[in-house]
């Protein structure tokens, strides 16, 4: 993206849960675009591997641990990012977990988990950065969506209740905050391939059935995330808020593909 509207250039992001997976992507891929990036998570080995990798596209950083189901953590976050940047733009909220089991005698302690990184944990995110934003009238939350926002995929209920919430959540912060400045989106990202879901993807009948309701014909590459990511972040998107963008390969607008 060459366009000045789409540079992060001047701007502090924070990831949580942006040391693995689609986190870390969308980190590096907001450094690249020129803004300075904290990607944090529960596990410090992850967090200075992947400062390393920020620093090395020469923007600033600094090595933090957080867990979004303690709001403490999150509160040192903020104050640590200011400390050293100043100011944070751009929350992307990239925590999540998941477990697949029927939902007849799926274990509430399980339910309440997921709804409590998920869910509650995006909340306290968007809260904690949200406060600090509005008080200086500017920011740029990105929050992340699924599939299952729209759409149900078996055996995860607790799962796709978490992420519906996330996209109404994110549409009552929109409506509550644009007017202060805040600009509050989501990104539902389709089936993408990570190091953790390729031998699902590559050897089972859910994989195949995946694979065949996308109609580009196949999975998704991480990297193709971080232009929507860039673009929620940035001016380009100053009149874009309460959307919930989803880059699917067409999987939600398929009907029959064959």
């Amino acid at each position: 993206m060459n366009s000045p509207l789409a540079s992060l250039s001047g701007r502090a992001a924070v990831v949580i849960g942006g040391t693995s997976g689609i986190g870390r992507v969308l980190a590096l891929g907001l450094a690249a675009a020129g803004a300075d990036v904290v990607a944090s998570s529960r596990r410090f080995e992850q967090v200075e591997s992947t400062a390393r990798e920020i620093e090395s596209l020469s923007r600033r950083t600094i090595r933090i641990v957080c867990d979004v189901r303690d709001r403490a953590s999150l509160e040192n976050l903020l104050a640590r990012t200011l400390e050293t940047l100043g100011k944070v733009d751009i929350l992307v909220n990239c925590a999540g977990i998941i477990k697949r089991a029927p939902t007849i005698d799926f274990p509430e302690d399980s339910w309440q988990e997921i709804l409590e990184t998920n869910l509650t944990g995006t909340l306290r995110g968007c809260q904690i950065f949200g406060k600090h934003m509005l008080e200086r009238g500017y920011g740029r939350i990105i929050n992340v969506a699924s599939l299952n926002t729209f759409v149900s995929l078996t055996e995860v209920a607790a799962y796709a209740a978490s992420k519906a919430a996330v996209g109404a959540l994110t549409k009552s912060l929109a409506v509550e905050w644009s007017k202060r400045g805040v600009m509050v989106n989501a990104i539902a990202p389709g089936v993408f391939r990570t190091a953790l879901n390729s031998e699902l993807l590559d050897n089972t009948g859910r994989g195949r059935e995946l694979l065949a309701r996308t109609p580009m014909g196949r999975f998704g590459k991480e990297e193709e995330l971080v232009g929507a990511a860039v673009y929620l972040a940035s001016e380009a998107a100053s009149f874009t808020t309460g959307q919930i963008l989803v880059v699917d390969g067409g999987f939600l607008a398929s009907g029959v593909n064959q």
